[in-house]
């Protein structure tokens, strides 16, 4: 009978325990999306007083709106810029959609590079190098292909980078999904856990993220941690390169401008693999904030811990942490200013339960599936095959 009373006694703290640090973090993300709001700057001034800019572009194949996408990057405010596309292959089909915008924008600084050269084991890295030496500015930006951005997006990002204590410049984004229904699921993987997840980080003064979304530098910068080079065998080369910037004792600048990313997984399965791929990759580069990630999982860890200690304090905690996440919801497209149907709130609870899942899976191997290829997610480390 005691050891009986002891477990109750355990599960019961353990289950009101489940539901404040549930609810805690469902109240302080919407507190740091409320800020998001409020914090959100205007675009910056006159595009003139912005320095000449090379935008490395590397690309992979037709991706759905590929060409939507890098047209937004041929249509910007900034007077001086060069875009520079970089495929792999010579038959790769992204090279049409690239001769399909020289057409179009006959007066733009438009080099496309075909290059098959491998430099490590991270392909994208490979295109980086092969296309630096076709930049004629200074000031650098990377973006993957899949972003789309506002036309005032170069001004923005590179206008931080006049300050020298600036190490990079890097945008959150937001999910632009498909018609489906795991795609859906996808944009809020980004909407509703990891774009909130970084906002509550930030608000407590963390900058240690980057992301390929986004990151502006300076030639110099880039040079003093060693170029793309030091990359070349890594999984995680965004955040890399805003780790050995930092390790430098430049700033990480969170630009206030947020760019969508097309989410374009349409089956289970290819949802699956991505998410669990990124899931990896955040528990190699942050281990205990991946630990810990757990309380963000709010409707299955806030019922669990109900279903520990079924007491009307945990009950209403489990309606704290709800209410929390459904105003969050609907915050976040204030800060996305992009239109979501009301009645996708109510995939949250299953959203929650299937990144439950694939967290826990996360945690059993390093194994991770990379455009067609099986690697090993290396914390510090190179990238390995397997």
């Amino acid at each position: 009978m005691p050891t009986y009373h002891f477990v109750s006694t355990l599960l019961s703290w353990l289950g009101t325990g489940l539901a404040v640090v549930t609810a805690g973090y469902a109240v302080v993300t919407l507190g740091a999306a409320l800020r998001g709001i409020r914090d959100r700057a205007p675009a910056l001034g006159a595009a003139d007083r912005t320095r000449p800019v090379s935008m490395l572009k590397p690309l992979h194949g037709a991706e759905p709106r590929l060409y939507e996408n890098l047209r937004d990057f041929c249509r910007q405010t900034h007077p001086d810029y060069q875009l520079i596309f970089g495929v792999r292959e010579a038959d790769d089909h992204a090279i049409a959609v690239v001769h399909r915008l020289c057409a179009e924008f006959p007066h733009l600084d438009i080099d496309l590079v075909i290059d098959p050269r491998v430099h490590g084991a991270n392909l994208k890295v490979s295109n980086l190098l092969n296309m630096l030496p076709l930049a004629r500015h200074d000031w650098l930006v990377l973006a993957d292909s899949d972003i789309s951005v506002p036309a005032d997006y170069l001004v923005r990002v590179t206008a931080p980078l006049a300050d020298p204590g600036v190490g990079i410049v890097t945008c959150l984004y937001y999910g632009v999904p498909q018609e489906s229904f795991w795609s859906r699921l996808g944009a809020l993987f980004i909407d509703d856990w990891f774009a909130p997840s970084v906002r509550l980080s930030h608000v407590f003064g963390s900058t240690r993220f980057a992301f390929g979304s986004t990151i502006a530098l300076r030639r110099e910068v880039l040079q003093a941690i060693g170029g793309f080079e030091v990359l070349r065998d890594t999984l995680a080369d965004d955040f890399w390169l805003g780790e050995l910037t930092r390790r430098a004792g430049l700033r990480t600048v969170l630009s206030d401008l947020l760019v969508g990313t097309e989410v374009s997984e349409t089956r289970l399965i290819e949802l699956w693999t991505h998410e669990l791929r990124w899931l990896r990759t955040i528990r190699a580069v942050a281990p205990t904030g991946f630990a810990l990630s757990f309380v963000c999982f709010t409707w299955p860890m806030s019922l669990l811990g109900l279903a520990l200690n079924p007491s009307m304090l945990n009950a209403w905690l489990v309606a704290v942490a709800g209410g929390a996440r459904v105003a969050r919801f609907f915050f976040g497209q204030k800060i996305r200013r992009s239109s979501v149907s009301w009645y996708e709130v109510l995939l949250t609870p299953f959203r929650d339960l299937l990144l439950l899942l694939e967290w826990a899976m996360a945690l059993t191997s390093w194994r991770v599936e990379w455009r067609g290829r099986v690697l090993h997610a290396c914390k510090d480390g190179p990238m390995r095959y397997l």
